[in-house]
């Protein structure tokens, strides 16, 4: 599966000083993790995140975002964000630091 190269390289303008980022291929896509924990990626064209598993339904309340439910069994924590809900850069850099705040407060895996 093919992934939002123009979007992925949006996610990685605003990563760029991040520390302890790196990126790994995944589910078909591209993932971003912190520490070694996924915070965000790019599946198709929808921005994957992951939030806090208690965060999910205020997430999913907005417009162009559904759970990802990738291999038809939904994971908690993790929602899909459609092109629409991430036009601007401001709506990318929200929903980005959801996931980069929710991966770093777990476990570092390095």
């Amino acid at each position: 599966m093919a992934f939002d190269s123009d979007l992925a390289d949006r996610i990685r303008q605003l990563l760029a000083k991040q520390k302890g980022l790196t990126e790994k291929k995944m589910f078909g896509g591209i993932g971003f993790l912190l520490n070694g924990n996924m915070c965000c990626g790019v599946i198709g064209e929808d921005l994957v995140l992951r939030l806090d598993p208690a965060q999910t339904g205020e997430a999913l309340a907005h417009k162009h975002t559904r759970i990802f439910d990738f291999s038809g069994k939904p994971m908690k924590g993790w929602i899909y964000v459609g092109p629409k809900a991430v036009e601007t850069e401001s709506d990318l850099k929200g929903w980005v630091e959801i996931g980069l705040k929710y991966a770093a407060s777990l476990p570092s895996k390095k």
